[in-house]
Order: structure tokens, then sequence, then C-alpha cells
């Protein structure tokens, strides 16, 4: 690629951001001038997802919100907080008043990507992705994740004393996944890795100095993830019949997908499927490491399988909270959400509301919570939904066949993402079973 090349990639990157920029500027000026009447009739909250400790640990948190009202109002974010099962299913459903367009981060944004849409955009975009997602295409890939999946439980196996079972097996089993799916070299996969878990993080982002720091450091990381995208697909590569967006172009009704568009594609996919998939493996760790009596109900019974990684994805909501935008007065019993206000979906509260699961605190493997929001809900339900079922599914099948306990050597330390929370560091002991 040349100097010119990389200058025009870097500036496609920066334009979406330009264009948050003037977003959030006319957000700001309009809080302001609201002043304190925009929070009326909702109660005020000091809950911040941002604090570290409480995005570390927010269960006592998610029990105070749920203590209170429906609808919370936080003065230090100047946004809106939704926590009840029903009321975040609701807004999520109404794209009519409650809009991604804005942005599903604290930062609004825009951008031509099936996650930042909606409407008549939004669906024509989730067409063009829809055929990667099908289950003949996971049916494709199973035999790739049950390899991978086999080999890094071997591994797990092997370790003597144990180890750290994020870094050994949770955050390389997806991204080697994706990779696999989109045809990655096996040689590029560290880069490729180190490109995406930065690119990716950009969905985090805030309007602090160290968060600009990382925002540039994510933008450095996103221009050569696009470099290396592109160079391949230019090349013709990464499209053959067994990828991801080789099934895309063959889907493809005039065969009119650009490359540029598949890249985004490919980042959607990095995004649904890459870090929320390592926070739900390492949540299903450190649950059966902490109630061996819950593993031990799904060795002496692997059906329940299906069923426990619902719960897992209940229990640990691997995405905690994401953000919508009204762009109407959006009422939630009495209190009316003003149009244009920034609303925090709690999903990790959701997902622990007592009117809709009994003991929501307690993990059950044969609970069954079909009604929970940990892939989200509605016209945004995650794509990469059945993907992180197949992999939680292949690590499952590979433990209850061939370990019989699984124990954890110290405490969990869990991520302060604000967004996304799992297990940092879980050192892990397995014993094989006879």
């Amino acid at each position: 690629m040349t100097i010119g090349q990389a200058a025009r990639a870097a500036t496609s990157m920066v334009g979406p951001m330009l264009a948050a920029g003037q977003l959030n500027l006319a957000a700001a000026i309009r809080s302001r001038r609201l002043g304190c009447s925009a929070w009326t009739g909702a109660i005020n909250t000091d809950y911040d997802p941002f604090d570290p400790a409480t995005a570390a640990h927010p269960h006592r948190a998610y029990e105070a919100l749920h203590r209170g009202g429906r609808v919370h109002y936080s003065p230090r974010r100047s946004t809106w907080v939704l926590h009840r099962l029903d009321d975040v299913r609701a807004a999520l459903r109404d794209t009519d008043q409650v809009t991604s367009s804005h942005g599903v981060t604290p930062i609004r944004m825009v951008a031509d990507l099936v996650v930042l849409t909606d409407d008549e955009q939004h669906t024509r975009l989730r067409k063009q992705v829809q055929p990667a997602f099908t289950k003949g295409a996971l049916d494709s890939w199973r035999g790739i994740t049950d390899d991978i999946a086999a080999e890094l439980v071997d591994g797990m196996i092997s370790a003597r004393g144990g180890c750290d079972v994020v870094r050994r097996l949770t955050i390389p089993m997806p991204i080697r996944v994706i990779a696999a799916i989109l045809g990655v070299p096996d040689g590029d996969v560290t880069d490729f890795r180190h490109w995406s878990d930065e690119s990716t993080r950009l969905v985090n982002f805030t309007p602090t100095p160290k968060g600009v720091v990382n925002a540039a450091r994510s933008m450095r990381a996103a221009v050569a993830l696009r470099r290396y995208f592109l160079q391949h697909l230019a090349a013709g590569q990464l499209k053959g019949s067994d990828t991801v967006l080789g099934r895309l172009l063959a889907h493809s009704a005039d065969g009119g997908l650009t490359d540029n568009q598949l890249f985004y594609i490919a980042i959607l996919l990095l995004i649904a499927g890459n870090e929320t998939t390592t926070n739900l493996l390492g949540g299903m760790f450190d649950t059966y490491a902490r109630h061996p009596d819950q593993y031990e109900m799904i060795r002496n019974n692997p059906d329940l399988i299906p069923m426990a990684i619902e719960e897992h994805v209940r229990h640990t909501s691997p995405i905690q909270n994401l953000y919508r935008y009204t762009r109407a007065p959006y009422r939630v019993g009495d209190v009316t959400i003003p149009s244009g206000s920034r609303v925090l979906m709690s999903f990790g509260a959701a997902n622990r509301d007592p009117l809709a699961f009994d003991e929501p605190n307690t993990f059950r493997a044969d609970r069954n919570p079909r009604m929970h929001v940990g892939f989200g809900f509605g016209s945004h339900l995650c794509l990469g939904a059945p993907l992180a079922r197949m992999e939680a599914h292949a690590v499952l099948r590979q433990l209850v066949d061939r370990v019989s306990r699984i124990s954890a050597i110290g405490p969990t330390t869990w991520s302060t993402n604000s967004s996304l929370r799992g297990p940092t560091r879980l050192h892990v002991i397995f014993r094989e079973a006879s």
C-alpha cells in the first residue's frame, strides 16, 4: 500500500469520528440548555458503569436499581437508565422511538454498520450478512470449532499445577475460530488478534485524556487491519467458498459487495463474536470452578448443555451495557424520557431482574431462561449468538467427557470495561476424568 493509499484509508476511518464529534457537541449543548428539567420524574442514581470497581462487580448496584423505580437518571453521566427486563426488551423493540442510529456507546457515532442502523437501512445491511450465520454455515464450521476446543482443552489438562484459563483458552478460542472462518492463515493470526483487539476497543471509547490516547491506538490498529484485509481481498484471498466472506459474495443478489463492505462485515464479526465469547467462556469456567455441583449436574446429564449455556449468557451477561438514543419522547411508566436523550440499556441488570427470574443471582444449569437479553433482543438480536453458542457447546462437550472437576486457585480478576465484562485472570486446575 502506498503512502497515499494509507492516508486515504486513515481518512476513511476518521470521517465517522468527525461526524460523531458534531453529534456529541450538539447533544452536550442541548443537555446544558435543558438543565434539571430533563430528568424530572425519574429517580436520580449515582450508579456509574465507568467506575472500575462497579464495572468489575456490578451486582450490588443492580440490586439497588431494582429496589427503586423503573427509570433512573444519572446527572453525572447525563444518562437515563433502564434496568427492568420488560422495559429493556420493550425499548429494544421500539426502534421508532429508541434508535441505534446515533450509536450504541456513550459517545454518539454514525456509520453504515448493521449495529448502528435501524429501519430499512438496518434490514438491508442485515440481509447482506445473514447468509454467514445460517445453520448450514455454522454446521460447516462445527468441525473446525470442535478441533480448536479439543486442542485447547488438551493444553489445559496437561498443564501441571494448573494455568490461567483466560490466557490459555477463553481468549484464543474465539479469535482462532473467527480467523479460521475468515480464512486468515495460521501465520497471520498473532497480528490479526492484536489488530482486532485494539481496533474493537473503540466501542468503549471515553472522552478522557486516557480515552483519547487509547482511541488513537485503536485507530492505528483499525487502519492496519483494514490494510491487511483490502490487500488480501484485492489479491482474491479470504473469498473462498468455505469462508464467511465467500459465502456472502455467493449469496449477494448482484455480486455487488465491495471489498470495503466486506471489510466492515469482518469488523462486525469481530465486534459481535470475539470479546463477547471470551467473556461468556470465562464466566462459564468461573461458575463451574465455584459451583462444582452445577458442573456435576451437566456431567451427569450432558443433554442439559444447551440450557446451561443460556443460563451462562443470562448469569454472566458478557455484554453488560449498551446505549440507545431517543428520537421522540419515550414514556416508561410515569416517566417520559425526552427526545434526543442517551439511554443506558443495562442488559446485566435486566438479566438479574427479580421480577423476571427467581433467585436471579443464583446460577442454575437447568433454569432455561429463555427471556434473557444476553444477546440483545428484537431486530438487533446479535448475529454472532449462534457462533458463540456453538463455541461454548464445543468446550463444554470436551470438559464433561474428559474433566471430572474444575478447581480455582485464588480469586477471579474481572474486567473493568463498562460494557463488556468477563474474567481477565482465572487460574484453574483440571482433574482429568478416569
